[in-house]
């Protein structure tokens, strides 16, 4: 168990610096007041529940891939065996 939340937090907790660091680069850019769905019509979030969505799906996605950078680094051994989980 101690080695499956080690692993977590080695990517869970870059993730989570690199989304910040992301959601500051994305939203320098973009004003989230004038975002819209894909058929036109705008969102009717408040900037902060804009704000927030996209932190936590920018940290899923790098945390997903931070994840299978995690199982391609493993060999198949310790894949298949119990040390991994």
């Amino acid at each position: 168990m101690k080695r499956a939340l080690n692993r977590a937090m080695i990517v869970g907790w870059p993730a989570f610096l690199m989304a910040g660091i992301l959601e500051m680069l994305v939203f320098s850019l973009v004003d989230p007041g004038q975002l819209h769905w894909f058929g036109g019509a705008p969102l009717e979030l408040e900037p902060s529940a804009i704000y927030t969505l996209a932190f936590f799906v920018f940290w899923v996605v790098i945390a997903i891939a931070g994840g299978i950078t995690q199982l391609l680094g493993a060999s198949a051994s310790e894949i298949n065996s119990r040390s991994f989980r």
